[in-house]
């Protein structure tokens, strides 16, 4: 049984940068594909950023550069760097593995871009 937690959302300015967390436990995360989505109020959820068993790495189009994912095998754990962020970013941020048999959510952690 995969369990994930986010961790790092908050409040930032316009054009500011936030670090999320994603914690995993049930599995060593170098053998997980980790996935990060967001969903702003009225919208779906929609993928942002994903790193692979082997360290590959892919974003959704309108990230443009602006996020980083990447993985701490020691802590076992996701991150995900935000960075130039406008209101548009504004969304509770969920980490998710799927496999063969099953899809993990985490609760979420929301990020709030305002001036």
């Amino acid at each position: 049984q995969v369990r994930l937690v986010e961790s790092g959302g908050g409040l930032v300015q316009p054009g500011g940068s936030l670090t999320l967390s994603c914690e995993v436990s049930g599995s060593p995360v170098r053998f997980l594909a980790v996935e990060w989505h967001r969903q702003a109020p009225g919208n779906q959820r929609e993928f942002v950023a994903r790193i692979g068993q082997w360290g590959a790495t892919n974003y959704a189009d309108f990230v443009r550069g602006r996020f980083t994912i990447s993985r701490d095998g020691g802590k076992n754990t996701v991150h995900i760097e935000l960075n130039s962020l406008t209101p548009e970013d504004t969304a509770v941020y969920y980490c998710k593995v799927a496999t063969p048999n099953n899809q993990y959510w985490g609760p979420g952690t929301q990020v709030t871009v305002s001036s």
